[in-house]
């Protein structure tokens, strides 16, 4: 995939407040760990996450996508009544119907002629919107999109610590919940346009994606009675993940004449210290080139990658000129990496 006139126009993300220190959930999964003789500190040690971030308990993933959206409409120089296609591409939706994108349309004030729709692809559903925005404009169906994402993983987490500590499982039991526990919250949103509408935006340039779904029973989530619910092999996940990547990083090379020296800053999926380190190590990339949030933030679903690619021009690790690499894994298996001018 390549692309002609397409820039990133704004991004900006919206910080949940409240959170949960993996030092506190192992401390409210004290019985468990007692009983199997867990070690404290496990939890951290083996992910890197000090901490991962939750809205309120009544926070829907529509407003969450919304404070986003609208943060990223007042740093634009896109007018609403410019925005032609909004998409809410989160894993979190308020419900099956209506689309959660139209509920966050009323609350950011679009036109009524706007095209409204929701498109979910596990962890990867911002980096699929950008294509499909950027393709929309280049082949001149619209001259102006926006992405948003809202992740509420508190449900999730909830329910996790409830059944670790009341079902008798033992140490192999407990192995499917493990990456619930890394799970946190977060929000993004992006406007991107022709860059006839914004000559300085963040070009898009190209990008690869591949597809190995005989894996798509390694990690699975779904509403249940009482909240969600996800259970993940996580070891056969991370192997087939890296597996996957290392394929379309050959796609990616070809697509855009990179290679592994090219990128000046590469931002991935944030899952932990150890997907890190294995997908750097496979890819043949200096760790140094990478920004990472997953520390502070946990794993938050499709708003992990793009959060991370704001809080890095935030934190000035992104600068006018950079080649940027995204590189996105979601279950399923999906992977998309795209290229990026700053």
């Amino acid at each position: 995939m390549k692309f002609q006139n397409v820039v990133l126009e704004s991004l900006a993300y919206a910080q949940p407040p409240e959170v949960l220190s993996s030092e506190q959930l192992e401390e409210r999964l004290r019985p468990l760990y007692e009983r199997l003789k867990l070690p404290f500190g496990r939890l951290e040690l083996m992910t890197g996450i000090k901490e991962r971030r939750f809205w309120p308990s009544d926070h829907r993933p529509s407003a969450a996508s919304a404070e986003a959206g609208l943060s990223a409409l007042e740093r634009s120089g896109i007018m609403r009544d410019q925005v032609e296609v909004l998409i809410h591409a989160s894993v979190c939706r308020d419900m099956l119907e209506p689309a959660t994108a139209a509920f966050v349309h009323k609350e950011l004030g679009l036109r009524d002629d706007c095209q409204v729709f929701d498109l979910s692809n596990a962890c990867l559903g911002f980096l699929n919107s950008m294509v499909l925005l950027g393709s929309m404009i280049d082949s001149g169906q619209i001259r102006c999109g926006m992405v948003t994402v809202g992740e509420n993983g508190r449900p999730l987490v909830e329910k996790t610590l409830a059944e670790l500590l009341e079902k008798p499982l033992t140490r192999n039991g407990i192995k499917p919940y493990f990456a619930n526990l890394t799970i946190g919250s977060g929000a993004c949103a992006g406007v991107l346009c022709h860059e006839d509408l914004a000559p300085g935006g963040h070009r898009l340039l190209a990008g690869a994606c591949r597809a190995a779904t005989q894996h798509s029973n390694l990690c699975l989530g779904d509403a249940s009675s009482d909240g969600l619910a996800m259970q993940t092999e996580s070891e056969l996940l991370l192997d087939a993940g890296v597996a996957v990547a290392a394929d379309t990083w050959e796609a990616f090379k070809l697509n855009t004449d990179w290679d592994e020296q090219t990128p000046d800053r590469i931002v991935c999926h944030q899952v932990g210290s150890v997907h890190r380190r294995r997908l750097y190590e496979t890819l043949k990339l200096d760790p140094k080139r990478d920004f990472s949030t997953f520390e502070a933030f946990g794993n938050t679903g499709s708003a992990a990658l793009p959060v991370t690619l704001a809080r890095a021009v935030e934190e000035g690790a992104i600068k006018v000129g950079d080649r940027v690499a995204l590189l996105g894994i979601g279950s399923g298996i999906n992977c998309m990496m795209l290229a990026m001018q700053w």
